[in-house]
């Protein structure tokens, strides 16, 4: 790809792409930045000298990338994340800048393996699942796009917990991702900015008789810049993600210092400090309720300011802001920048209320991730009130504005008054910041088909009657050059010498492999591929979980975020029903399958943890009775992260996405899992169905309840009766109830059974395993046809062009941002 670019831009380079430069450039790094030698050098000195080495090709287009947003005042994207998962950045900088091929040259010519190299990077785990990655995905897809964007979120000093399983159980330890630094990141010191909380709010009305707000007597914190370059593929953009991270005013208090109180002296640093030490604090007390609304709001404040500051460079008023600016919501988190952008505006650029309402709606848009109610944020006002009293002021003021134009509108409806409110009059009165981003954005949307209906027609039935035209669908997408030609180079180069490479830039062009399915000797190739991939999982699950699989066995696998409507839970049914009927039938012949979950639940979320345990003693007994002749194995791989799903996705079989139909926004697994060439095993839900309209109806495994069955279904649900109805599951539950994955605490997974049977299986999984089970006994007789299965598997990827996160980063450029690609020309450089 080196080729692709100027011959005439090439030499504008300052630093060689080739090899010998990448050679020369490592044996700087190491020596005179690390002080090493060949000797003396760690894995860790080895990655961070070719991680720098790499990062040097990368700032020369990102100054140029800069200057040229800066001399052309284009419009700029502004995506705001409390979550960024990013992953490792050394593998996916050398995709995207074509080096790849030459950086395994100069790593061997240097007598170290790149693959190795690249396993010493730490996952930059800032994110918690699907939110994150989506957020990570979508900062390629801009830059690839030549769209001039952001990211902005926190720096956390502490990611996601590590995963440890421990007798069964999840342990989770910090994720000191920072220990050794972070090759990729430029601190910028010199943006530094003032963010404040607590105090008063002292109004008066001024010598023109204006009503003005001061807030006082407020506690600060600085928020510090350091920032990721983002590279673009096979262009000379390099975007920008900007993280903040928290810094106390004063390091140091010397009156407590003279005093002897060395701890005081220090206090006020270790506590402005915490808000960018951990992702997600444990929000179940107050003191984590204060400390997550803090993280909101200092992200956002520091955010929005450093948004301001730039459009200042080139405008004296506000009137061009939207027109300038598009900043997009991820999810509620960010929300209370609708207020602090008022906040900043009104008192502190003395624009009137009208003027700044019409600019803040019209420069934010919103995206909604959830359909589940207990998931949409909600803060006490007395918490509002007390961490941030203006911000409170502005929320009512806006709610009253809003709520008189709801009775004009309706002027005959008060339940619609009280269910469209933004302040929540229950007995502790709460903000729904759902409302509050809704009410304050001009565009608000779901991430896939369904969801988004399912928004207009009952989650936000009231706001979409009232403002239809905001609403809208962006079916999320992933990057291909990170979940194909990253992480499954093998297939990636299979699929390039048949039909070129171009699907790296555009993937609906892998819809040129739908002929070739028909072609016996390049399914047998496609196989191999897999085979090779398998075995590559093989010797992770042999050294990680001390387990001999087989390869030629079908990989089954469901990775993702531990919850209850994920129905992890129902996949651990499945397993137990395929033991008992191995066990019946010991003379029959069934086919070998490798059950492999992964995911993290909530460190406060006890029913999750307590699935992640039953299943790990579920794979104790399956993995050690004889009696099933090894042709089951349940594996649990600890510590999912996205270093790991690189390895899981290319070597995967048939994907588990079979979530209780309306309760998944869309799901990105389940694209990752297809363009990688496993089948889908699903209910109709999130982007499954879309994915079902791209692959076609036999190129995919459905089943179970539809949303509007499920919502026809649950006020007369009685699971008791399918309970009592289907033997098998009958067994199965009592085995559960009953200890036999348990011996020595019969009494342990009760609580499980009792939320299925007492607790009225609120996720339907009863209601839908007689149809799952049967789907999985289709899905084992496709398998027992290798060419049926390989052709399935490659429709499957050739109808993965709509999934790409380019064409949702279009759609959003198109018809919500309005936002244009700008090239970024290296040949008037003037570095």
């Amino acid at each position: 790809m080196v080729n692709d670019i100027k011959p005439e831009a090439l030499k504008l380079f300052y630093h060689g792409m080739d090899a010998p430069a990448l050679v020369r450039g490592f044996q700087e790094y190491l020596e005179f930045f690390l002080a090493k030698d060949h000797y003396t050098a760690t894995k860790q000195d080895i990655y961070t000298a070719l991680a720098l080495t790499v990062r040097n090709r990368l700032l020369e287009r990102w100054i140029r990338t800069q200057e040229t947003y800066y001399k052309q005042d284009v419009k700029r994207v502004y995506y705001l994340s409390l979550e960024f998962l990013m992953g490792r950045a050394l593998g996916n900088s050398l995709v995207n800048l074509g080096m790849l091929d030459e950086c395994h040259k100069a790593m061997h010519e240097l007598g170290y393996d790149l693959e190795q190299v690249r396993e010493t990077e730490w996952d930059a785990g800032l994110g918690n699942g699907g939110l994150g990655r989506l957020a990570a995905c979508f900062l390629d897809s801009l830059a690839s796009l030549e769209i001039p964007g952001y990211g902005y979120g926190i720096r956390y000093e502490y990611g996601i917990f590590n995963q440890r399983i421990q007798e069964g159980y999840q342990v989770e330890s910090p994720d000191n991702w920072l220990r050794y630094g972070n090759a990729w990141e430029v601190a910028r010191p010199e943006y530094l900015y003032p963010v404040y909380f607590y105090g008063k709010v002292l109004q008066y009305r001024d010598r023109n008789n204006h009503l003005v707000n001061q807030w006082l007597e407020t506690e600060e914190v600085l928020a510090m810049a350091y920032d990721t370059p983002i590279p673009g593929y096979n262009n000379n953009t390099v975007n920008t993600l900007r993280l903040w991270a928290a810094k106390a005013s004063r390091d140091f208090d010397f009156t407590y210092f003279n005093e002897g109180d060395y701890m005081k002296a220090v206090e006020t640093k270790s506590e402005s400090e915490n808000i960018s030490k951990v992702l997600y604090p444990n929000d179940n007390v107050f003191e984590g309720k204060e400390l997550r609304l803090k993280q909101e709001y200092f992200f956002v404040s520091a955010t929005l300011q450093d948004i301001v500051r730039r459009y200042k460079k080139h405008y004296k008023t506000f009137d061009k802001f939207p027109d300038k600016n598009a900043i997009q919501l991820n999810d509620t988190h960010p929300a209370i920048a609708i207020p602090e952008l008022m906040r900043i505006l009104i008192d502190i650029e003395g624009i009137g209320w009208e003027e700044a309402w019409d600019i803040t709606v019209n420069t934010f848009a919103y995206t909604n991730h959830t359909v589940l109610p207990e998931a949409l944020e909600k803060w006490t006002v007395d918490l509002f009130n007390y961490l941030l009293p203006r911000h409170l002021q502005i929320i009512y003021e806006i709610n009253h504005r809003f709520l008189n134009e709801v009775r004009y509108r309706y002027p005959n409806d008060e339940a619609r008054f009280v269910r469209m409110s933004i302040v929540e009059e229950a007995p502790e009165k709460r903000v729904c910041m759902a409302h509050l981003a809704i009410v304050g954005s001009h565009s608000i949307n779901g991430v896939a088909a369904l969801h988004s209906e399912i928004l207009k027609d009952e989650l936000f039935k009231d706001f979409y009657e009232m403002y239809p035209e905001r609403f809208n669908n962006k079916t999320n997408g992933i990057t291909q050059r990170r979940w194909l030609k990253k992480c499954n180079p093998r297939l990636s180069d299979l699929i390039s010498h048949e039909i070129g490479d171009g699907w790296a830039s555009d993937l609906y062009q892998l819809q040129q492999l739908r002929p070739l399915a028909d072609k016996a000797s390049f399914r047998e190739e496609w196989r191999a591929v897999k085979h090779t991939n398998k075995e590559r999982l093989v010797d992770l699950i042999k050294r990680e979980n001390n387990l001999i699989v087989d390869a030629s066995s079908m990989f089954d696998c469901q990775i993702k975020r531990l919850h209850e409507y994920k129905r992890q839970l129902l996949n651990a049914l499945h397993v137990t029903t395929a033991y008992n009927r191995i066990k019946d039938n010991p003379n029959k012949e069934f086919v070998p399958r490798t059950v492999l979950f992964g995911g993290k639940a909530a460190p406060g979320y006890k029913m999750a943890k307590l699935i992640i345990k039953l299943i790990n003693s579920i794979g104790d007994i399956v993995n050690n009775d004889p009696g099933i002749r090894g042709l089951l194995k349940c594996v649990f791989l600890a510590n999912y992260r996205v270093s790991l799903a690189e390895k899981i996705f290319p070597a995967s079989d048939l994907s588990e996405q079979i979530s209780t139909a309306g309760t998944e926004a869309s799901g990105t697994g389940n694209m990752k899992f297809a363009l990688n060439g496993a089948l889908t095993i699903g209910t109709m839900d999130g982007a499954n169905i879309e994915i079902l309209e791209e692959v076609g109806q036999d190129n995919i495994f459905i089943f179970g309840l539809k949303t509007n069955e499920v919502k026809e279904l649950k006020p007369r649900y009685n699971p008791y009766d399918y309970y009592n109805q289907n033997q098998e599951l009958k067994r199965v539950l009592d085995m559960i109830r009953d200890g036999y994955f348990s011996p020595h605490h019969r009494d342990l997974f009760h609580p499980i059974i009792d939320s299925l049977l007492k607790g009225g299986d609120n996720y339907l999984l009863l209601a839908d395993y007689a149809s799952y089970i049967d789907c999985q006994e289709q899905v084992n007789q496709t398998y027992l046809d290798k060419e049926k299965w390989a052709k399935m598997a490659i429709y499957n990827v050739a109808g993965m062009g709509k999934f790409s996160s380019d064409r949702t980063i279009k759609q959003y450029a198109n018809e919500i941002w309005d936002a244009k690609s700008v090239p970024v020309d290296m040949t008037t450089c003037s570095l």
